[in-house]
């Protein structure tokens, strides 16, 4: 996932060039909906199960599949449902990354809640759709939809469409 950070730079330092602000705006994310139904795949190098809390931390190399859609982050906390019921959430911290089709996001944190089907990411996000770069304080993404919020300090740059 290191690659893809290299390859976010350029764009991400085209953004910080010129720069527009906004309180919040709302973007498509991915090409699909997630159904929050299929299993989640987790790999990592390491697991730590605690039985007492019902939670258990993958560290080092996580990486987390579900459908189409791909999460890595260097640390993930995994909260069951009580009786074992299925995993609540996913707190995933350390050099986040979310892919769903074309688009990336990276952050320092996401929160996956499984029942609303919702991913909050936080501090310093940036997301990549193809030539375009968005960079935020916040982003949530709603998985039976596809859509996205952005929110605080919200940085891009608007193509005229002109060849000035």
């Amino acid at each position: 996932m290191k690659h893809l950070r290299i390859l976010l730079l350029p764009i991400f330092l085209a953004v910080q060039t010129v720069p527009v602000f906004a309180q919040g705006t709302s973007v498509a994310f991915g090409t699909i909906r997630q159904d929050t139904n299929q299993p989640v795949e987790v790999t990592a190098d390491n697991l730590s199960v605690d039985q007492s809390t019902g939670t258990a931390i993958f560290t080092g190399n996580v990486l987390i599949g579900q459908g189409e859609m791909r999460l890595s982050a260097a640390r993930v906390l995994v909260v069951y449902r009580a009786e074992n019921q299925g995993i609540a959430r996913l707190e995933a911290t350390g050099g986040v990354t979310l892919v769903s089709g074309p688009d990336a996001a990276e952050s320092e944190r996401a929160d996956y809640d499984i029942d609303d089907g919702t991913i909050v990411m936080s501090g310093n996000v940036l997301l990549a759709q193809g030539a375009s770069a968005l960079s935020a304080d916040k982003m949530s993404v709603r998985l039976s939809d596809g859509t996205a919020q952005m929110s605080g300090r919200v940085k891009t740059i608007l193509q005229t469409g002109s060849k000035n």
